[in-house]
């Protein structure tokens, strides 16, 4: 159940676009709480042996959920990047269009960019290149959706001009430690687990492994750093209006950051 604050503003707040954003971010909530719980149960049955443990969800989870949500998500993110320039009243926004799907791809290149690399290459490495291995890797990767559901409350009580409340306060501590424990932290512990199975020190396991999956992990890993520095700026300033009585709510409002 939702504390009352947040379930009186719903009640207030029912415009499309409102209903339509809200919607996307519970969708989102559930498919990471699915992603969640797929991860936990992969990692947890696959730790007698990182390599060759094989668990089915780590496949099936991709191709039956995976890829259909992150498909879904795109056209969603769209959507509401859309509906939202709409209720401005810019002119290009009218009707669909090149051009507005130019634009969405503009402001939002490297959320796209990191969907569309789930797609093309995550599944592909999946299906194909694994070798039947690395099924305790696949749900460590899972586990980076553990943080979204915090980061959709987030997005959903600024949004409801909530931003004052001590909800909002506490997820915001809880999409830090969340996003870091699970999208930054995960990879250097990935990379202790490896060197543990094959009896090497952490450094050593870059020069061990291919360079692709270095690459690999490299390009997974940069935008979460800096999706993480946004959500420091972001407690931050949040952290100082708090402080300050005379501080305008607005900038909350307007502010961006991961969106996932």
């Amino acid at each position: 159940m939702l504390p009352f604050p947040v379930a009186s503003q719903l009640d207030q707040d029912c415009s499309p676009m409102t209903k339509l954003i809200q919607t996307q971010k519970l969708v989102s909530s559930i498919h990471a709480i699915m992603a969640t719980t797929a991860g936990v149960i992969v990692v947890s049955s696959c730790r007698g042996n990182i390599i060759n443990d094989r668990h089915w969800l780590a496949t099936y989870f991709v191709i039956w959920y995976g890829v259909p949500y992150m498909t879904y998500d795109i056209f969603a993110m769209y959507l509401s990047h859309y509906y939202r320039f709409r209720v401005k009243g810019h002119e290009d926004y009218k009707q669909h269009s090149l051009r507005t799907v130019n634009s969405f791809v503009r402001r939002e290149f490297l959320l796209v960019l990191h969907h569309i690399a789930l797609l093309t290459i995550l599944l592909p490495v999946t299906l194909f290149f694994r070798k039947d291995q690395g099924d305790f890797f696949i749900g460590c990767l899972f586990l980076t959706e553990l943080s979204t559901p915090f980061v959709s409350l987030g997005k959903i009580l600024i949004q409801l001009s909530l931003q004052d409340c001590w909800l909002h306060k506490a997820n915001g501590g809880m999409v830090l430690f969340t996003f870091f424990m699970c999208r930054i932290a995960l990879f250097p512990y990935m990379y202790w687990m490896y060197g543990r199975h094959y009896g090497i020190p952490l450094y050593s396991v870059p020069f061990h492994l291919p360079l692709s999956a270095n690459l690999g992990n490299s390009c997974i890993l940069a935008p979460q750093v800096y999706w993480f520095v946004l959500l420091c700026r972001k407690g931050y300033r949040l952290y100082k209006r708090s402080r300050s009585p005379d501080a305008s709510p607005v900038a909350a409002v307007t502010d961006n950051s991961k969106d996932d």
